[in-house]
């Protein structure tokens, strides 16, 4: 069956090569703004995803997103971010892509329409029924991440979607399907530009929300962050005087320095 491919449709805009400079920026950044509108009105679906994802990881289960290409990355950045902002373990949020660390940095041919190992490099990491697996696909066509979804659902696995087409076919496979619609790329098919942005956006929202609700955050604080480099550990002594009665900066350096964790030094520090 066939829908309509929004994010293959045809730009609105005409002869690029012959606009200014100012012309293109300006362009990008209204096509831009409508991104945030776009996924206003599919936060419900988001809420419903980010529920099932905390009641599995307090159970002991992880999160994996698995994609292709551009999405692909986006879901290796979010995962990458979450141990130094969270101080979660490595393992707890994965990001997988189609044709593996190569494909990082460089494109590889077909990977994505490899209909078998989607679920092979799931499978590296011993997935489970404890886990959910979210597919990124802007088109929501990608033969790597429908395949592996499929393979989830056989195996009693919760799956979520992330595409920018209403009805897309990785929505079938989908427990949670979130579809949010931005329209025509300022460049006919550059996915990597509005959905891109909105794909960021939604996964930003997934993995900060759950990481709250799993108690990684204080007040408004990364109280859990690693202290990784030194503008890091300055916030970090910042934090330890703010929160306790320590007002000297190297006093409250050297307690970092030996718990190692903002949260342990103002628990063990306060009156």
């Amino acid at each position: 069956m066939s829908f309509n491919n929004i994010t293959e449709s045809e730009s609105k805009y005409r002869h690029l090569e012959k606009m200014t400079v100012l012309e293109i920026l300006s362009h990008i950044n209204n096509e831009d703004k409508t991104v945030p509108e776009s996924i206003e009105k599919i936060i419900p679906q988001i809420d419903k995803l980010v529920q099932v994802i905390v009641d599995k990881m307090l159970l002991g289960g992880r999160l994996f997103y698995i994609g292709a290409g551009t999405s692909g990355r986006l879901g290796i950045i979010d995962a990458s971010e979450c141990p130094p902002t969270f101080g979660v373990p490595y393992d707890l949020v994965i990001g997988i892509i189609a044709g593996g660390v190569k494909a990082i940095s460089e494109a590889v041919e077909f990977a994505e329409d490899n209909l078998n190992q989607g679920w092979i490099d799931l499978q590296a990491y011993s997935i489970n029924e404890k886990d959910v697996v979210i597919g990124i696909a802007a088109s929501g066509t990608t033969p790597y991440v429908i395949a592996a979804l499929q393979k989830c659902k056989s195996h009693q696995i919760i799956t979520g979607s992330i595409s920018c087409n209403p009805g897309p076919p990785i929505s079938k496979v989908s427990d949670y399907p979130i579809e949010v619609i931005v329209g025509a790329e300022f460049i006919t098919g550059s996915t990597r530009m509005k959905s891109g942005t909105a794909q960021k956006l939604i996964l930003n929202m997934i993995s900060t929300s759950v990481m709250i609700q799993l108690g990684r955050v204080e007040d408004n604080k990364m109280i859990n962050m690693q202290l990784v480099n030194d503008k890091l550990f300055d916030r970090g002594v910042k934090m330890l005087m703010k929160n306790t009665e320590i007002n000297d900066y190297e006093t409250a350096r050297e307690i970092l320095l030996k718990t190692g964790n903002v949260k342990s030094a103002i628990k063990n520090n306060q009156v």
